[in-house]
């Protein structure tokens, strides 16, 4: 098979979308047929063009009061199963099997996670509550301090997990839902690999050896997730990608990295696409520097959104990659955790 014929027909699994923020902002300003025709003639005609099968949907809120940042993943998770009720298109997933069955019937499988807790606070009793409405994988925080661990942009504190983040990694393995340490400190993330009994992943990062960013992982790392059993899906936003030239080709060299570092069987897709929905959120800036050095609004060309994926299979082939190996990053390694955890 050539590069298109191999994307069109192998599952592809994005690990990171953050469809539910913009899906609540068009919501809350245009009203719930605004959010249910975006959902319809946008975002799932732009999936299918991209040959996405399978969609993690993390539900992120920004750090405020813990009441109003659990209102806000309510209302969000409501809106997830409103919409998906009504798109015969997709269908909310629970489990590996739902999954299958989702694939089975031509339909986009969604996962639901949270990115950041600061609606669960300390209270890591509320993650059975969320295990309950369908939330099937976490991370603790998002780029800074959280109640239950420490985030990349405040890692020169060298803070590993408090007692609170020991309990809710605990609880997590107990119901069954993924931890996913993108967003982690680096001490953090080796307190997590030291206590894991269960799987680990990284939905969205890149390689830090590549790129010295305190959002990257490091060798260490990769190896310890792989070591899980774990995904490492390969983050596209260009201040991870390189400093100087965040180029399709270095995409690949990061995905290389990691398959070399970690195996090929540890590394696959978590682009977080963010350009719409930040122009969504800042229509009035052409940059959003939201985050220290980070241009949220900054694309790599010719992967700037879900209908580009498959030029990231174009490059793999070109590099001369096997079938069997794109396959694998393109969603296979990312199914198979799904399978073994969900």
């Amino acid at each position: 098979m050539d590069a298109h014929e191999i994307h069109r027909d192998a599952v592809v699994v994005d690990a990171h979308n953050d469809l539910p923020v913009l899906l609540l902002l068009r919501n809350r300003e245009l009203g719930a047929q605004s959010a249910g025709r975006y959902w319809s003639e946008r975002w799932v005609p732009e999936a299918r063009a991209g040959g996405v099968d399978v969609q993690v949907l993390p539900i992120y809120v920004a750090p405020e009061v813990a009441e109003a940042s659990l209102r806000s993943t309510l209302l969000q998770i409501e809106l997830l199963e409103r919409e998906a009720a009504q798109t015969p298109e997709v269908a909310l997933c629970r489990s590996g099997s739902d999954i299958d069955a989702a694939l089975g019937d031509g339909k986009i499988a969604l996962i639901v996670a949270l990115e950041g807790t600061s609606g669960i606070g300390i209270d890591v009793e509320l993650f059975a509550i969320m295990h309950r409405l369908g939330v099937r994988m976490v991370s603790f925080t998002h780029w800074s301090r959280a109640m239950l661990a420490e985030g990349s942009a405040d890692e020169e504190t060298g803070s590993r997990l408090p007692a609170s983040g020991v309990r809710a990694l605990a609880e997590l393995e107990r119901l069954g839902i993924l931890l996913d340490v993108s967003h982690l400190a680096a001490p953090s993330v080796d307190h997590v690999l030291e206590l894991a009994t269960r799987t680990v992943v990284a939905t969205h990062s890149c390689a830090r050896a590549l790129r010295d960013h305190h959002r990257n992982l490091s060798d260490e790392h990769l190896r310890g997730i792989a070591a899980t059993g774990g995904v490492i899906g390969m983050n596209v936003l260009p201040a991870f990608v390189d400093e100087t030239d965040p180029t399709l080709d270095r995409v690949v060299d990061h995905i290389e990295h990691i398959a070399e570092v970690a195996g090929i069987d540890h590394v696959g897709l978590g682009p977080d696409f963010l350009r719409e929905y930040m122009d969504a959120l800042y229509p009035q800036y052409e940059q959003f520097v939201g985050f220290a050095d980070v241009d949220m609004k900054a694309i790599v060309p010719g992967l700037a959104r879900e209908r580009d994926l498959p030029n990231l299979t174009q490059r793999l082939v070109e590099r001369g990659w096997a079938e069997p190996d794109v396959r694998k990053v393109l969603g296979e390694n990312w199914l198979r955790v799904f399978r073994e955890s969900l």
